[in-house]
């Protein structure tokens, strides 16, 4: 479940695109996070798209957030959404609370929404989301994954799988409750649904120039977003576990499910890449708008894999592939729920 792997994107995907457009100047390729298509006046369009396909009480609310997230981490500020709903027989009714989700997201955002498509579905047992969000920058301040220099600092916000957490902890509740899990926990990993947008603090970084590279790390969690930006850079990403910020209610409830929650969907969490001189004024502007960040790695020359993450206890674990299977679609196949 999941993400295709890189193997079978590269055979069946990326060689099968379509006319030349010269106008694209950032197309698909793994770890890019949208297409960036030159409009002309110094000006790009950014677009996005992606699916929701791990939630199900928090389908509307992730919808517009994380492919608004995927088009401000390049610098566009995301301003029009489309969503491709798919609902089952069995329960069409449950649009009007997508709905108000997609509604309330999109008000907050300052986005438009503006088209997309409705229908019951045969064959699935919940809602499915195809979502694409579009923005407007200066072709002179887009930032791509690839952009990552040998010598640049990752810099992280907030915590590691706030995604992850919501989604646990709303549609995995009565698990975590037979778990033993308390329920406040439960209620303040819920609560983590307000913080999946990183769109406030990627304008931040890109409109002072701060980042070389931005991510949303989403399926795969941090530790599948780190291998995105080293590959697309072609760099090795260093970075110490204990330096990621976990919160408590994330710890708790990634223990109680036997997860890990660095791999764990993260949206919420922005990996920036910034050169070493920069790093701290970078993150004293983010703290400025009221965005903790904090270092937890470093980019070097490409040696052999793409990350490279030193546990706590002294175990150091290398990732040589731009593919990690989420907890989440684990968690899905073992029917726990």
């Amino acid at each position: 479940m999941g993400k295709l792997p890189p193997d079978l994107m590269e055979r069946y995907v990326f060689k099968k695109l379509g006319a030349n457009d010269p106008r694209v100047l950032v197309g698909p390729a793994l770890g890019e996070d949208a297409a960036v298509i030159d409009i002309g006046c110094g000006k790009v369009l950014v677009v996005h798209n992606d699916a929701i396909t791990g939630a199900v009480e928090t389908l509307g609310w992730l919808a517009v957030n994380i492919v608004a997230n995927d088009v401000a981490v390049t610098g566009a500020r995301p301003s029009w959404f489309l969503m491709s709903l798919f609902l089952p027989q069995e329960a069409p009714e449950v649009v009007e609370g997508i709905m108000t989700q997609v509604d309330n997201a999109a008000k907050e955002l300052g986005m438009a929404i503006v088209g997309g498509h409705t229908e019951v579905t045969p064959g699935i047992n919940r809602p499915i989301a195809g979502t694409t969000a579009i923005g407007v920058a200066n072709r002179e301040r887009v930032v791509s994954t690839c952009g990552a220099k040998a010598g640049d600092l990752v810099v992280m916000t907030k915590s590691a799988a706030i995604e992850g957490t919501a989604i646990l902890c709303t549609d995995f509740a009565d698990v975590l409750r037979s778990k033993g899990v308390p329920e406040r926990v439960i209620e303040v990993g819920t609560s983590f649904l307000g913080k999946v947008s990183v769109v406030k603090e990627a304008l931040v970084l890109a409109e002072k120039r701060f980042a070389t590279a931005m991510h949303d790390p989403t399926e795969g969690g941090l530790l599948g977003g780190l291998a995105e930006v080293a590959y697309a850079s072609g760099k090795t990403v260093v970075v110490d576990e204990a330096s990621i910020p976990v919160a408590e209610e994330t710890a708790v409830v990634a223990g109680a499910l036997g997860i890990d929650p660095l791999r764990l969907l993260s949206s919420g969490a922005l990996i920036a890449t910034v050169p070493a001189p920069l790093a701290g004024e970078a993150i004293e502007a983010l703290k400025r708008e009221g965005v903790p960040a904090k270092v937890v790695g470093r980019v070097e020359s490409y040696r052999g894999c793409l990350v490279e993450l030193h546990r706590v206890g002294g175990r150091v674990e290398r990732l040589e592939k731009a593919y990690v299977a989420d907890e989440i679609y684990r968690l899905w196949q073992s029917g726990i729920t």
